[in-house]
């Protein structure tokens, strides 16, 4: 379900700068934005880059090609 909102200028030009530095339309930045405040908020313990790193790696697990299997003892 999408919905129009309304937003400032000022976060919607700052959305479109890093939505272009960081190769993503300014709705997917902004939904970016959004679920790393979302999960900041549900866990307060964990640092910024761990939230990154979690929603990257649950990124790459949707692409066979990045996973491989772990060999125990290597």
């Amino acid at each position: 379900m999408s919905i129009a909102i309304k937003l400032s200028d000022e976060l919607a030009q700052e959305a479109k700068l890093y939505a272009t530095i960081t190769h993503r339309s300014v709705p997917k930045q902004i939904e970016y934005w959004s679920r790393i405040g979302k999960l900041a908020e549900e866990n307060p313990d964990l640092p910024f880059s761990f939230i990154q790193e979690t929603l990257l790696s649950i990124e790459e697990s949707k692409d066979p090609q990045q996973l491989s299997e772990y060999q125990f003892g290597h």
